[in-house]
Order: structure tokens, then sequence, then C-alpha cells
């Protein structure tokens, strides 16, 4: 006679909690975002490091501004030069032309009398044709970018010595230097800070949750990961805290320069221009494989030759803005600022082989260029150790994205 056996059932272990820690999640979002996050952290350090070396003088709010002011075009000129690398273009040309355009500001407004207002106008329709002009040879006849830039260097620097006569015009009417040495006015009643400045600092901070809530809703859309709501909450609270601290250091000075607004202006318009467009989609997509860019309808001669002409109105701006800084127009200025730009693009993100970038990687690579520049002069460290310096800085940020890109591919 068989016997069944009963088994009796024991109950099933509670299922393990594979949900990862806090810090495993700081580690996991660095790794998978650490070209958009290394270069933040890494210009935090910096300036820390040159705060506690320079014995806080480094964010005085005499110094901040300073540093906004003295980096202004550099950073202009970053934007550009990092759509034109996303594209899978260089410019070397953009320093000549800054001096070109200065130059040609000031033979207008010094030498005939022009409104400051006409003249900016004429000078940015000047960069736009120049733009359109290299453009032109580059998209349209096949000539590599190196080469018609490089020898619209040559151009534009000889064109500014023909204009200027080998001397320097100045100065410049009173108007048209505050677009880069003025500051917002003072409204409503006396407070320890800049009552304007305070208010934008605060819409920036709430633009800036907005959107990061936007693109977490959007993550979650459409099935993509998203980090932890308690996560989300700090990431929000250090963005808040550090536009709130930079607004308030300027508030305490004189309030935020006409400089600063200019280039948060360009920052918001082509940050949304680029990620938000159809034709910054097709700048990512020609830079990162032309061939397949174009089999998808991408017309590349008209998207490379709009590259240029961006970089020729930027350029202009750039030389506007380092002209009324100046206070004249003289044959040796914008020297090297195709360096600082191209540097600029490369430390903020830009791979050498196009289609990778962002317009805040740029502003990031630019600061980091001019915390150093401001930081190192501070301490009292030589000009000549500053150049090995920044020549290190770039050549790690480019070793970075070869062993990142390494290191995904693998």
């Amino acid at each position: 006679m068989s016997t069944a056996t009963q088994e009796t059932e024991s109950p099933a272990p509670p299922p393990a909690d594979d949900s990862p820690g806090l810090g495993a999640l700081l580690l996991q979002g660095l790794r998978t975002n650490m070209r958009q996050y290394g270069m933040l952290v890494a210009l935090a350090l910096i300036i820390v490091i040159f705060q506690i070396w320079s014995d806080d003088i480094l964010l005085r709010p005499l110094n901040v501004t300073n540093l906004v002011q003295q980096n202004g075009y550099i950073l202009i000129l970053a934007i550009g030069m990092m759509i034109v690398i996303i594209a899978g273009h260089i410019d070397l040309s953009v320093g000549s032309l800054v001096a070109f355009i200065g130059s040609a500001a000031g033979v207008m407004m010094i030498k005939h009398d022009m409104p400051w207002g006409v003249t900016l106008a004429v000078c940015l329709v000047i960069g736009a044709a120049a733009g359109a002009w290299q453009g032109f040879w580059i998209a349209y006849i096949g000539i590599p970018s190196f080469i018609v830039t490089l020898a619209g260097m040559l151009v534009f620097r000889g064109g500014t010595q023909i204009l200027l006569d080998g001397q320097s015009l100045s100065p410049f009417p009173d108007g048209f230097q505050k677009i880069s040495t003025g500051f917002m006015p003072e409204v409503g009643p006396y407070t320890r800070y800049h009552n304007l400045t305070m208010l934008i600092g605060l819409a920036v901070c709430a633009a800036a949750v907005r959107q990061e809530w936007r693109g977490r809703q959007q993550r979650a859309e459409y099935e993509l990961d998203v980090v932890p709501l308690g996560l989300f909450f700090v990431k929000c609270a250090a963005i808040v805290a550090a536009v709130m601290a930079f607004t308030m250091t300027l508030s305490s000075w004189h309030g935020a320069p006409v400089g600063l607004l200019i280039l948060c202006g360009l920052f918001v318009a082509f940050s949304f221009v680029m990620r938000n467009t159809v034709i910054g989609r097709h700048v990512y997509a020609l830079g990162g494989n032309q061939p397949a860019a174009k089999l998808s309808g991408v017309r590349d001669k008209r998207v490379t030759f709009l590259v240029f002409v961006n970089m020729g109105v930027l350029a202009a701006l750039a030389g506007l803005v380092f002209a009324a800084r100046l206070n004249a127009a003289t044959p040796s200025a914008g020297l090297n600022f195709e360096l600082e730009a191209i540097a600029a693009a490369f430390i903020g993100g830009a791979s050498a082989s196009g289609g990778v970038g962002t317009v805040l990687g740029a502003i990031i690579g630019g600061l980091v260029l001019g915390v150093l520049n401001n930081g190192m002069s501070l301490v009292g460290i030589g000009t000549d150790y500053q150049q090995v310096i920044k020549g290190l800085v770039l050549l790690a940020a480019v070793g970075f994205d070869v062993w990142n890109k390494r290191r995904i591919g693998s």
C-alpha cells in the first residue's frame, strides 16, 4: 500500500532589497554622465583650491565681477566654437575676426561719428557676411574648414592692419562701453543687495527647477530610468544654492553686468536650439556620421553653411564686447582667442571626431580656463607657467574624452 507523503511548505523568503543606496546612485549617475559632470566637478574643485590659496580673494564680489567681464567674450566665442566642432569642423579665424570687427567699429564710431547702435548692427552683419564667405567655400566648394579658416585668419588680421593703419583708435562712446562694463540699474527700495539682480536670480532658480522637473517627467513617460525623488530634490537644492550664491555675490557689489545678461541670453537661446529644434539635431547628426545623416535627408551643405554664419555673428559680437571693455580698437586685439575658444570647447566635453558636446559644456570649459587664469594670477604664478598648466589641462581633457569613449565601447 503506497502512502503519499505530504510535504510541508515552508514560507518563501522575503525578496532581497536590490535597490541601491544613495551613495551607489550617486556613483552610478557620475559614471553614466561622466562627460557631462566631470568638468563641472573639476571646476568646483579649482574654485575651492584657489579660494583657499588666494586667502578668500577669488570669490570676493569685485573679483567675481571681473571674472565675468574678463571672460565674457571668450565664452561667447566658445558657444559658437562648440557648435562648429559638434558639426565636425574647426574655425581658426575667430580671433582675427574679433580684431577686424573691433577695428571696423572704431573706424565707424570714432572717425565717422556713426551712432553706436547703428554701428553694432552693421558689425553683426559684417560678421555674418564673413561667416557666410567661409561657409560657402567649406560647404559648397568642399575645401576643408582648417584651410579656409586659416586663410580667413590671415585675411582678417591683414584687414585689421589696413583699417587701423597700425595704430589704435579710442575712446568709444559711453553707451557702447556699457555693453561690456555697464551694470543693470538699481530699482526699488534700498536694500543690502541689488534688487533687480536678486529677482533675476530667483527667476533663474525657478526656471532651472522647472526644467529639471520636466526632464524627469519626460524620462518617466518614455519609461526610462529616473533618479529617486529624494536624490532629485538634492540635485535641485544644489542648483538653487549655487545660483543664489552667485547671485548674492554679484548683488552685493553693483549687480549683474550687462555682459553677463548678453551671455545668459545666448546660453538660453542656443541651448534651446541645439536641444529642441530640427537644425540642432541636424548639426549633431552631421558631426556624428555625415554619410548616414545625408541618407536620412539632412541637407549637410546648408547646415554647414549656417553653422559658419552663426560663428561669424558670434565672433562679431565677441569683438564688439572686447572692444567695449578695452575702450579701444587695436591691431593686436584677439590674439590667440581662437585657441582659447577651441580649448574651452574641448575641455567642456566636445569630441575631436564631432557629434558630441553641449552649450553648457562650452560655458563650463571657458570658466575652467577663466578661473585658472584669474586664480593663478592672484597667487602670483607667472604667465609662462600659466600657459604650461593650461596646455596640460587641455591635454588631460582630450585624453579623458578618448579614455571615456574606449571605456564605453569596451
